[in-house]
């Protein structure tokens, strides 16, 4: 099974990590990846939303995380059988795809129960016990099919019926007396060439006729047949062939194991090894949540790569990607920021430039492949070099990301200063958010000498609103610090008119006093000409917990 290659940004993405998601995913479809699907790992913010909307782009794929589930190591689509299938027909599938369980689902393809040689074997000793005379539920029309029957007389093929087989092999008045001892409505005669074993069966009226070897029957017998309302059929097998043929002719759902629990195709694997261990099959069947069999999870599965694999846009540290990510083999990072611990079983494709936005690296791989960019997604790819370098003025920005810009706003006819002033007027929602989510907005996590820093970043077009609600952030930052066990935890509030910025944090008493930006009241900081999170802010924290920590 080909690999769905999730092209995936940062958890809390901004809108540069979901614009690069869904650029670059169009760029590896164009390039032949067709299983590239741009994915998000949190929900987008005010900006992103208004991009996206304006220029008609879907929005990546929410995966909210890729902790190991059951449909992620899926081989292929389920192979089922129904359930009115005859038994022998389920046994030839089971043996051409070499499988050892098969699952056995209604007209809705919804699970019922599951074939496994194990069931098979306790089931057909009850038909087969030479101490108990045989029963097997089966038609006409499942005798005619499995045993290659000719029909010369047929009544209700449809109709399943508990049938009772009896071999017409006794001397003539010893089977008269048997075949009347009891109800004969449901018995189904199997008799070579002997035309007085067929009369008797044919005028006791029972269920049907089997005739073998290919004899035939005559047409007075014919006649009496369909007044007695008996189907006659003619088997081209002898007599203990056709009668281990009729046995087969009972529908699958006879024989199947209900004691095997299906999982849901979302749960965990670790759940469904529980479900595995218990199976005699050591397989179980993988419902949708219509309850429709899409699967058959085994343990063969657990030891295989699972079907999905991941292209990192805009982020090359574990601690901030989506949860799970260790799980899956990595293809390609793409990204512009320092590099963090990272490392892979296989070689990869590793691109991280010195640029203002990631988007700009994305840009410049389609001019590099020769891929004409559609304009809806040139006109997204812009908005990402926009946003994240704050319109061209963050100290991030270089002298590619304002050609790439020019050569974009080129493309989709747009003005980089109207645009920019439309996307940040956008953003000037989020003072509107409720705190918790505020302080989540494009977060990232960071580590320094031993030490977890989580630092948001938000930009608004006036600090006012924020400062407001500057008690519900500091208690919001407050507990984020203390739910994540931080060291510390802060919001950078940009002032995208202004061009300066406001720094909220809450970290240990040790650590405030190293601060020396200007301090604006408790926990509240303003960072003068400084825009870039990444450029300007976290050089300097990086170095104030490492001081903090030699003390």
């Amino acid at each position: 099974m080909i690999p769905t290659v999730y092209v995936i940004g940062h958890k809390n993405p901004d809108t540069d990590s979901v614009v690069a998601a869904a650029a670059y995913a169009v760029l590896k479809r164009s390039l032949g990846m067709d299983t590239a699907r741009a994915a998000r790992a949190g929900a987008v913010n005010p900006q992103t939303e208004y991009i996206f909307e304006r220029f008609g782009v879907p929005l990546p794929e929410f995966v909210p995380d890729l902790i190991p589930k059951v449909e992620y190591w899926l081989n292929g689509p389920a192979l089922t059988v129904r359930d009115t299938t005859p038994l022998w027909e389920a046994l030839q599938v089971m043996g051409k795809a070499e499988i050892k369980a098969l699952p056995i689902v209604d007209a809705e393809g919804k699970y019922v129960s599951m074939l496994h040689y194990g069931a098979f074997a306790e089931n057909i000793l009850t038909k087969i016990n030479p101490h108990k005379k045989a029963v097997v539920t089966t038609s006409v029309a499942h005798l005619m099919k499995i045993i290659k029957a000719q029909s010369l007389v047929a009544f209700d093929e449809e109709q399943f019926f508990k049938a009772r087989i009896t071999v017409g092999a006794l001397e003539t008045e010893t089977f008269r007396a048997h075949i009347l001892s009891e109800p004969a409505s449901n018995k189904v005669v199997l008799v070579g060439d002997r035309e007085d074993i067929q009369r008797i069966a044919i005028e006791a009226g029972v269920r049907a006729l089997i005739v073998t070897n290919g004899n035939l029957i005559g047409k007075g017998l014919r006649e009496l047949a369909e007044e007695k309302r008996v189907s006659v059929l003619v088997s081209p097998y002898d007599t203990s062939s056709t009668a281990l043929l009729a046995i087969y002719s009972t529908p699958v759902n006879t024989m199947g194991d209900t004691t095997i629990k299906p999982v849901n195709r979302s749960d965990w694997v670790k759940s469904a090894r529980v479900h595995l261990a218990h199976s005699p099959s050591r397989s179980v069947p993988v419902l949708d949540d219509e309850g429709r069999v899409v699967g058959l999870f085994t343990e063969g599965d657990l030891i295989r790569e699972p079907n999905i694999e991941l292209i990192m846009v805009d982020h090359n540290e574990f601690s901030q990607a989506v949860d799970g990510i260790e799980n899956y083999r990595i293809l390609e990072v793409i990204d512009h920021h320092r590099l963090g611990s990272f490392a892979t079983k296989y070689p990869i494709t590793f691109i991280n430039r010195v640029v203002g936005s990631t988007s700009t690296i994305i840009a410049g791989m389609y001019r590099e492949q020769r891929v004409p960019l559609p304009k809806p997604i040139a006109s997204v790819l812009l908005c990402g070099i926009l946003s994240d370098t704050l319109i061209l003025r963050s100290a991030t920005t270089t002298e590619l990301d304002r050609e790439t810009a020019d050569y974009l706003a080129n493309v989709c006819d747009l003005e980089i200063d109207t645009l920019g002033k439309d996307m940040m007027g956008s953003a000037s929602a989020v003072a509107s958010r409720p705190a918790a989510e505020i302080i989540k907005l494009d977060l990232k996590e960071y580590e320094a000498s031993g030490k977890r820093l989580s630092v948001s970043q938000v930009e608004v077009s006036d600090t006012a609103e924020i400062m407001e609600r500057r008690a519900e952030i500091a208690q919001g930052l407050a507990h984020l610090r203390r739910e994540g066990g931080y060291y510390l935890s802060a919001i950078m509030v940009t002032d995208i008119t202004d061009l300066t910025s406001l720094l909220l944090i809450d970290a240990d008493r040790e650590f405030l006093p190293l601060l020396s930006y200007p301090k604006e009241e408790t926990g509240v900081y303003v960072l003068k000409d400084i825009l870039s999170r990444k450029k300007q802010l976290m050089p300097a924290l990086f170095e104030l917990v490492e001081k903090a920590t030699e003390r």
